[in-house]
């Protein structure tokens, strides 16, 4: 009974995210996601590459660096309450870390939001969320890493090393996804 539950909750969201695309960052009426002049694609992250490392702050005012998280699996997104996809992929992305978390697996959702734990808060607590919410009110970290697009997924592995870029929302609690992250898992 419960798979059959899980399978019709991922054809849902599969459908939801096939009619709604993704967010496009640069054309939101709430903030536009301006280019950064001081930034080129050489300094973006590459595939197969090491990613750069930042510092954003978290829900409740700590200081957080990427590097904090060395040797564990890491799902950086990028996103903002005010979009659909973003919303549609949430809850899945709460059932994959819930269950991977143990093994080694960290998502950092990065909130593009400007007005911060104001708005990512609230909907952190309706949606039950329990992986660590970052901010980048500034777009400083979405900047440098290319996100142009919400939302806008980079699967890191233990060594800090770029293993995919995903354009828009995903169903994380699918088979393949899951697959995708046991896969780097079991890297070591």
């Amino acid at each position: 009974m419960v798979h059959a539950h899980t399978r019709q909750t991922s054809l849902m969201i599969g459908l939801a995210l096939l009619l709604l695309g993704g967010c496009d960052a640069g054309y939101s009426s709430d903030r536009p996601a301006p280019p950064r002049a001081d930034l080129t694609r050489e300094t973006r992250p590459t595939l197969h590459k090491p990613v750069p490392d930042f510092s954003l702050v978290d829900l409740k005012g700590n200081r957080v660096s990427l590097g904090d998280f060395r040797g564990k699996v890491v799902v950086l997104n990028f996103w903002a309450t005010w979009c659909g996809p973003c919303k549609v992929e949430m809850p899945a992305m709460e059932a994959l870390y819930r269950d991977l978390h143990p093994e080694g697996l960290v998502i950092l959702a990065v909130s593009i939001d400007p007005q911060g734990a104001v708005v990512t808060r609230p909907f952190q607590q309706a949606w039950g969320l329990t992986f660590p919410i970052l901010h980048d009110p500034d777009y400083r970290v979405g900047s440098l890493y290319g996100a142009r697009t919400l939302p806008m997924t980079f699967v890191i592995d233990r060594r800090g090393v770029l293993r995919h870029r995903i354009f828009g929302a995903r169903d994380w609690n699918s088979a393949e996804a899951r697959s995708l992250i046991h896969s780097l898992l079991a890297e070591r």
